[in-house]
């Protein structure tokens, strides 16, 4: 880990977003911004990442060499009075790569069912069909399949989830169009190579969008 690395705290305290104001609960996942804010995941942009868990140096290690955008996560220890790395937050195309390349490895192999069982946990399907169908009544025209990709990702239970807030539950569509400006910022525009480069992410959300907001009047016919 260099100083350089974006980086992800569990909290062991109630938290909430300084940003968006929602309430995360104990054990939420932050990055911290200027003057000490708590910024959720969703706000920081960060939450199309998935998490890789430390443990297999060369799993991680490949992951994070194929991820243009990785956050390294960390959990204060009360027993060693220091941060302790986790794992890393890494793009899921980034990791199935890197688990192809290591799938002659038996453990990783273990691995890869393990997360994949633990994906399912994470996602209540129903609710996750719903979402979908909701994006498609509203935006008729998001390209086939679109709309299942991102109620999948927008209805992750982890902390700053777009499509966890009580707003989404109840299909409102400005929650909605939220979790379709975040897929698009992440998908369709150079969004995540401009932070790569050291934009600020308020200047490269300003920078992306016209492009978002073109994408979305039309997939919105």
């Amino acid at each position: 880990m260099t100083t350089n690395d974006l980086k992800v705290f569990i909290t062991n305290r109630d938290s909430q977003c300084d940003e968006c104001k929602e309430g995360l609960g104990r054990h939420a996942w932050i990055t911290l911004e200027g003057n000490g804010r708590d910024v959720c995941l969703s706000c920081a942009d960060l939450d199309h990442l998935v998490f890789l868990p430390s443990g297999d140096a060369a799993l991680t290690r490949r992951a994070r060499k194929h991820s243009r955008l990785s956050a390294v996560v960390l959990k204060w220890s009360r027993t060693r009075k220091r941060y302790e790395r986790q794992g890393l937050l890494v793009e899921d195309k980034a990791l199935t790569i890197a688990e192809a390349e290591c799938e002659a490895d038996a453990a990783t192999r273990a691995q890869r069912r393990e997360r994949a069982a633990v994906l399912r946990k994470e996602l209540d399907q129903e609710y996750v069909a719903r979402f979908a169908a909701r994006i498609r009544d509203l935006y008729p025209d998001c390209p086939e399949g679109r709309e299942n990709e991102i109620a999948e990702h927008a209805c992750r239970k982890y902390s700053g989830r777009v499509g966890r807030t009580s707003e989404a539950k109840d299909f409102d569509p400005d929650a909605i169009r939220l979790a379709l400006i975040a897929h698009i910022r992440h998908a369709e525009t150079p969004y995540d190579e401009l932070l790569l480069q050291g934009h600020e992410r308020h200047a490269a959300r300003a920078r992306v969008r016209d492009t978002v907001d073109t994408i979305l009047r039309a997939w919105k016919g």
